[in-house]
Parts: structure tokens; sequence; C-alpha cells
């Protein structure tokens, strides 16, 4: 997966607090067996006015211009709750997100997002709420999270710090997903293999 250090995008605003999976991706687009072409799909009852997808909603957000190649996505509380659908990580990723910054996130789609290099930030609701207020008044702006450092950068400069687990840190700074992570032991596993008796 794409290693995760510092990245300056276009932030945009989402302000609802119980965005759930199935919003993030609705259960009929499931049927994908590769981790692409789910950003089509992304919040597609929000985004379509109609189930084909052809007709965008002008209202939403993701689909006004100033907002295009938005990377950075602020929600409310208990984002990405719902059924554990690893899919919803996918399409924010396949859509162009990097990262996500809530008061609170799902603990399962909090690992999802972390095993799959989409960095879940967690900020005090009144520092979110701040920051959401700077992007509609500033419609278009850019926001930085550096995850060297644990800081998110406002368009106004000021920053705000985040705390994450350590490992989960170290694993996106490398870029190492489950599969990488052992693969990273290699040396070891093979060196255990060889020293184990032959019947094993």
């Amino acid at each position: 997966m794409q290693a995760f250090t510092q990245h300056q995008g276009v932030a945009v605003a989402l302000n609802h607090a119980n965005i759930d999976t199935d919003q993030l991706i609705p259960k009929q687009f499931l049927a994908k067996v590769t981790r692409q072409g789910f950003g089509v799909h992304l919040f597609h009852d929000w985004r379509y006015l109609d189930e084909a997808g052809e007709q965008p909603n002008p209202d939403f957000a993701l689909n006004q211009p100033v907002f295009k190649g938005a990377s950075i996505l602020l929600a409310g509380e208990n984002f990405g709750c719902g059924s554990s659908r690893e899919h919803a990580p996918w399409a924010l990723e396949d859509f162009g997100f990097r990262a996500v910054i809530a008061p609170s996130f799902a603990d399962i789609f909090y690992q999802n997002a972390i095993n799959n290099g989409l960095l879940p930030v967690v900020l005090p609701e009144e520092e979110v709420q701040r920051l959401t207020q700077q992007i509609e008044q500033q419609p278009g702006c850019r926001i930085t999270v550096d995850l060297t450092c644990c800081q998110v950068f406002g368009p106004d400069g000021q920053s705000y710090p985040f705390s994450l687990d350590e490992a989960a840190r170290q694993n996106l700074l490398q870029g190492l997903d489950p599969i990488g992570q052992t693969l990273a032991q290699q040396a070891a596993i093979e060196a255990f293999e060889q020293q184990a008796p032959s019947w094993r």
C-alpha cells in the first residue's frame, strides 16, 4: 500500500454524524473482486439523483467543482459505523481520499482504514468544527496532515495535534499492510523454518 508521511490536499466537509458504511459504499456495489473501481460508487445515494448514477446531485459537496480532487474528508462523530465491509476504505481511497478527520470512528472501520493506508485522524469535536467552518468560508482551501509529527495544519496554519498507536503509525509511514508486515519478517521466518525438525 502507499506510504503516508505528509499529505496536503483540498479538504471537503460532510458535517454529519454516524455516516455508515452503507452510505460510503452501498451493498449492491460490493461484487468486485479487486480493490479498484469502488470510488465511482462512493456516497452513491447522496451523489446521484438516480439509481444508475448518471444524474449527479448538484447540492452534494463532492459534485461541486470547487471540491474537485478533494483528498481530505472531514465528518462528524462515529464515522464508518454499520457493517464491517472493508470496501468502505477501498471506496474512499479509490475516490482519492488519503485521510479522514472526525471526532470518532467506528472501531472496525478505523482498523480497516489503517490496514489499507487510509489515515483516520481523531480530533476533538470543537476542532473538527473549527476546520469545517474554515472550509465553508474558504471552499477549496487546503489542509495538511503530517503523520511524521502527528499534526493537522489548517488553512490558516494553526496546528492540531493528534495521536495514533505507534505500531499503526509506523506501518502507515512505511506503507505496510498486514501482508507487508509479515513479509518484513521473512528472514526471521526462514531462519525459524530452517532450524525446525524435519518432521515438522
